[in-house]
């Protein structure tokens, strides 16, 4: 059963933010922030590690960074003489008309100077402390930097949902105050609102929403106010609340002559299992029900009590497994691995099915019988089933999860437990390179190539490996970046690095295990299946090798670019195209079922329409169908190949909660023959039995306008030609493309990484592009074209006169998508020399020239630029 240690970090949060009141007032403004930048305080964080209290004779303030939409300052408030804040404490303060989270900075003897007294107002009370150490606050505060963020945007993302609320105001009805007719007493607008409120059972809406539905709601609201027939106040934040069950605990086994022999049995079994056990299980093992407990807890023998559980991932139960014999370049790379202390970087390049995980399990063993933590990236949430039951098997209960698909109280509890510094293994998407882990002992990012480590949307737009880097050096402790096509950065780091440099490592495993092949790879050339009249979308190749899989009884994958069924859908008598009206992009046909009204969808924005009958520009019958995607594959090879059972992963079909591992689960277990996917079952994915992989269409991936196009294809095909063979029969991949001559399939073919990365990297030297450059991309956008347009010109203009001459600035120009959601785009790229970086300008100063009405990022080290 688990312990009840979290209870009180739970009733302090919970109760701090449930006892907030106050009246609302026309306008109130927040304390005058500080005058000291808020980089400058937060790095008094790592001196200040003393406790505070505050004495009866002597004042103390608090600087304070709050978290509120558009603000970003230190705000100074004093300290109550019941309080006790330390540097780095989340705490709630008053903020204007409501209570928002805000982080403790430094604690000062004096008020600023310029500041009335009188403005001061108290901190409310501290949510929860003791979870930042030292060197969590440098990452966080060095990440900002980087990233040319805000500190509270990266503390937003760090910490787990819920933990820093806010306030709402409300509105609601004084009934009895009301007189008849109310409303031919009051304006226009007042009338609205009073009906609104009159018709919600309740008569209580937020401000927000009363805003949204009614213009110029706040004059309504202040005269409904002053009338006295509403009344305002504010809604405490809502916390993550814990989840309880109850617990039944033997106080008494003296069994005397009242107890009924149902009822001593159940006391029997209660001794049996040690005395305690939760209610639930009681009554299933009893087979009885709660009112026989509970009349032996009236009559002394047993007690009820409610207990604090974490809601963590429940994965399925995994058999012990024990560490695998390894071959001789794993051997040696483990032991190169622990040999290391202190900070470093290795560099794991294996090819695909050389025995990477197994080489991080052995790796992590010695961490957790230290006392230590470890933490392991995937770029991909439908990566963490499969890996994390080979964890479990390894290492049992020493293994949590932690991605933004958990719910949040499994997000908030994982967290929590996080922070006590047990030895653990933490597996979890970009976000867990956050996880507050104290004693972390070692860091691993799976696949580090996969452009999923990078976060476009909020900001900070950080690339986990980067954070993973800074984390590395603070913590002291090694990293360990594995990929079988390492990112064109960390090759090029790797492999011109001084011979002094004792901090970055290359470990190779150049052969799969147990000796195994590399799958053959054939290339079909797509133009030569036309002239022999195959209109379909499988090549005669491909149809061969998935009938002779069929009769073998083995398993395959066939992979496409996109998911939905049409990539678009046009006029064949005057070429009209479906677009979305929110987007400047084709509108992508979806099939669901048999006889299911034919829809089209956005795949930027979610918009969906009926496909319509005839064309809405000349009102011909004829539309039809272009591209394929993951669901047209699916329904052609159901009508070529019907006795084929086949399962689609892609994003459609893994919306719900546990349902990657359910899908792969069943794929796994052989209840489907082919599993048709996008690039989620490209990496990762261990299924002894596929033997046949099937590239529907390659030339989606080759021919995009990006400087990583190129990379990108190469690893994409590559990891996907990596899932088969991995068991005892060996693998064939088969690659449909109109390209065969390109580089990129040549260098496929070839499992050549050395030579396609040499050229690469020559093109991208000639160019300045990463790793040899770098880039930061500005993004703007609004729903008014002209205003997006002009603040871009006007953002280009101030970087031509901070930056210097030897820095290129491209743009302003429009994004290659417009618009996406009817918000018009437009952007600025900066190019600059590695050795520029640190004279760079600080960038946010940008953002004074950016109005509210228009959005701008800054994209540091953008993955892609089109």
């Amino acid at each position: 059963m688990e312990s009840n240690q979290f209870s009180r970090f739970h009733e302090v949060y919970s109760e701090a933010l449930s006892c907030y009141s106050a009246q609302m007032v026309d306008r109130v403004e927040p304390n005058t922030a500080f005058t000291s930048s808020p980089t400058k305080a937060v790095m008094c964080v790592a001196e200040e590690t003393k406790l505070y209290q505050t004495e009866s004779n002597q004042q103390q303030w608090v600087e304070v960074l709050v978290d509120c939409p558009g603000i970003q300052g230190l705000y100074t408030y004093y300290l109550p003489t019941d309080l006790i804040v330390n540097p780095g404490d989340i705490v709630s303060v008053p903020f204007g008309a409501q209570i928002i989270g805000g982080i403790a900075i430094r604690l000062c003897y004096t008020p600023p100077v310029d500041l009335e007294l009188s403005r001061i107002r108290p901190i409310e009370d501290v949510i929860t402390s003791g979870f930042f150490p030292q060197s969590y606050w440098q990452l966080l505060q060095q990440i900002a930097q980087y990233y040319c963020s805000d500190l509270m945007s990266v503390i937003r993302v760090a910490l787990p949902p819920g933990l820093l609320g806010r306030s709402q105001r409300r509105i609601r009805l004084k009934l009895e105050s009301i007189p008849p007719g109310a409303e031919t007493f009051c304006s226009v607008v007042a009338g609205k609102i009073l009906r609104l409120l009159q018709n919600q059972a309740e008569g209580d809406y937020s401000v927000n929403y009363l805003k949204n539905q009614i213009k110029g709601a706040i004059r309504g609201i202040r005269e409904l106010n002053k009338r006295g027939w509403i009344e305002s106040y504010l809604e405490p934040p809502r916390p993550i609340q814990a989840k309880l069950k109850t617990a039944v605990t033997l106080i008494n086994d003296n069994f005397l002559l009242d107890l009924t022999s149902r009822q001593g049995e159940v006391l029997q079994i209660l001794k049996n299992n040690g005395g305690e056990i939760w209610l639930t299980e009681l009554i299933q093992l009893c087979r009885t029900t709660p009112a026989t407990v509970k009349k032996l807890a009236q009559k002394g023998y047993v007690t009820l009590s409610e207990r604090e559980i974490l809601r963590k991932e429940q994965g399925i139960a995994q058999p012990q497994d024990i560490p695998k014999k390894l071959n001789q370049a794993q051997a040696k790379a483990l032991a190169s691995i622990q040999n290391l202390t202190g900070t470093a970087q290795i560099l794991l390049h294996g090819v695909t099915g050389s025995g990477k995980t197994e080489v991080y399990l052995q790796a992590i063993a010695p961490i957790l019988a230290a006392g230590k933590s470890a933490l392991v990236l995937v770029p991909e949430i439908g990566l963490t089933p499969q890996l994390t039951d080979r964890f479990r098997a390894r290492f049992g209960e020493q293994v949590c999860v932690y991605h933004s698909a958990l719910s949040d109280g499994e997000r908030y509890d994982t967290w929590r437990q996080m922070i006590q510094g047990e030895p653990q293994v933490v597996i979890g998407t970009r976000s867990a390179i956050f996880a507050p882990l104290p004693n972390l002992g070692l860091i691993v990012l799976d696949e580090e190539h996969d452009s999923s480590f990078k976060q476009t949307s909020p900001i900070p737009t950080y690339h986990a490996r980067k954070v993973a880097q800074v984390r590395s050096q603070l913590e002291n402790c090694p990293l360990i970046l594995g990929s079988a096509t390492p990112s064109l950065e960390s090759w090029e780091q790797i492999n011109h690095l001084p011979v002094e440099n004792s901090e970055f490592y290359y470990l190779s495993l150049p052969e799969r295990i147990q000796a195994r092949s590399l799958p053959s790879i054939e290339i079909v050339d797509l133009r030569e299946e036309l002239n022999r009249g195959n209109r379909s979308i499988f090549s005669k190749s491909l149809q061969s090798a998935l009938v002779q899989m069929k009769e073998r009884g083995q398993q395959g994958i066939l992979f496409i670019p996109r998911r939905g069924h049409s990539t678009f859908v046009s006029c064949r008598s005057c070429g009209y195209v479906v677009e979305c009206p929110h987007c400047d992009v084709s509108l992508s046909y979806h099939y669901t079922h048999e006889g299911a009204t034919p829809l089209l969808r956005c795949h930027y924005c979610n918009y969906v329409a009926l496909q319509p009958k005839q064309c809405p520009e000349c009102e011909s019958p004829y539309l039809k169908f272009f591209g394929s995607g993951t669901q047209k594959v699916t329904q052609e090879l159901n009508k070529l190949f019907p006795n084929l059972k086949c399962i689609r992963f892609d994003s459609d079909t893994t919306r719900t909660k546990g349902a990657h591992r359910q899908l792969l689960a069943r794929f796994a277990a052989g209840e489907a023959d082919i599993l048709v996917g996008t690039q989620m079952l490209t990496k990762g994915l261990d299924v002894a039995g596929v033997t046949v992989v099937g590239v529907v269409a390659a030339d989606g991936l080759l021919h995009r306008s990006d400087y990583r196009a190129g990379e990108r294809a190469f690893q994409t095909l590559t990891q996907v030609a990596g899932r088969a063979g991995r068991g005892e029969e060996t693998g064939r991949v088969i690659i449909q493309t109109y390209s065969p001559e390109h580089p990129v399939i040549k260098a496929v073919q070839e499992h050549d990484y050395v030579s396609f990365s040499n050229t690469e990297l020559q093109q991208r030297a000639e160019l300045n592009y990463p790793p040899y450059g770098n880039l930061i991309l500005i993004k703007f956008s609004g729903v008014e074209e002209k205003q997006v347009q002009q603040t871009a010109e006007i953002v280009a203009e101030r970087c031509i006169n901070l930056l210097s001459s030897q820095t290129q600035i491209l743009g302003p120009a429009p994004a290659s998508i417009m618009r996406i959601a009817r918000r018009y785009r437009w952007q600025i790229l900066i190019k600059f020399a590695t050795e520029e970086k640190e004279q760079l300008p600080d960038l946010n100063q940008l953002r004074s020239l950016c109005p509210q009405s228009v959005s701008m990022v800054i994209d540091v080290d953008p993955m892609n630029i089109d």
